[in-house]
């Protein structure tokens, strides 16, 4: 069934973001004594919000990170951005544009922080079609895995969550789609796909050519 909305992570699922922004934080980590590879900082912390970052890293080095800890995090990863290595997912565009074609309103909910998402925003023209509704962990009471980012972006949409349907790579962002009571489709790009049907998705898939036709809309190829 065609959903009312659909509403879509954006690291890892729109853009290839994960291994820049977990390289930054592991290199982060490192020069403050906790030796760490982008792959246990992505094992680590993938889907995670910063807020709730702070307090596992402190726990684990044995002191307060400095106050302004998230704002130099941030400044690292987005400097990586426009370092000219971030890219979209494949297929990621076209399939979004296919959403689009249909007519189908769209959000994107992201565990991110309002300047790193807007950064990732401003450099790939196809997040026009989310026409200035992209949500932060900053917009709401609680990040995910908590309900409220995609309750959140289901009102922007002017639609009952329960008729949405939520794009996810990560077990974080699952458990909040479908807590949020939403249709939940997990994108298997860095994420096992056993991982995400045991967090409880509808169906994992692992190619954006494979949307539309979970969304019972055009091929993505033919709205390109």
């Amino acid at each position: 069934m065609r959903p009312a909305a659909v509403l879509f992570d954006c690291d890892g699922v729109l853009v290839d973001s994960e291994a820049l922004a977990n390289g930054a934080v592991a290199e982060d980590l490192t020069e403050r004594g906790w030796p760490m590879t982008m792959e246990a900082a992505k094992l680590a912390f993938m889907g995670t919000a910063l807020p709730d970052m702070v307090p596992r890293i402190e726990h684990h080095l044995g002191r307060k990170l400095p106050a302004d800890w998230p704002e130099q995090i941030v400044a690292r990863i987005i400097a990586r951005y426009h370092s000219g290595m971030l890219e979209p997912i494949p297929g990621a565009e076209a399939a979004v544009a296919a959403v689009a074609a249909a007519g189908l309103p769209m959000a994107v909910a992201s565990n991110s922080g309002r300047d790193e998402l807007r950064n990732k925003a401003g450099l790939f023209p196809f997040f026009r079609h989310f026409e200035g509704r992209l949500l932060c962990f900053q917009d709401v009471a609680r990040p995910k895995p908590h309900p409220d980012l995609y309750l959140a972006a289901a009102r922007l949409c002017g639609a009952d969550p329960r008729d949405c349907v939520v794009i996810e790579d990560s077990v974080t962002g699952a458990r909040a789609g479908l807590a949020a009571g939403c249709r939940v489709l997990g994108f298997a790009h860095d994420t096992r796909p056993v991982d995400l049907l045991e967090a409880g998705v509808a169906e994992v898939f692992t190619s954006h050519a494979a949307l539309p036709g979970l969304l019972g809309i055009a091929r993505a190829g033919a709205a390109a």
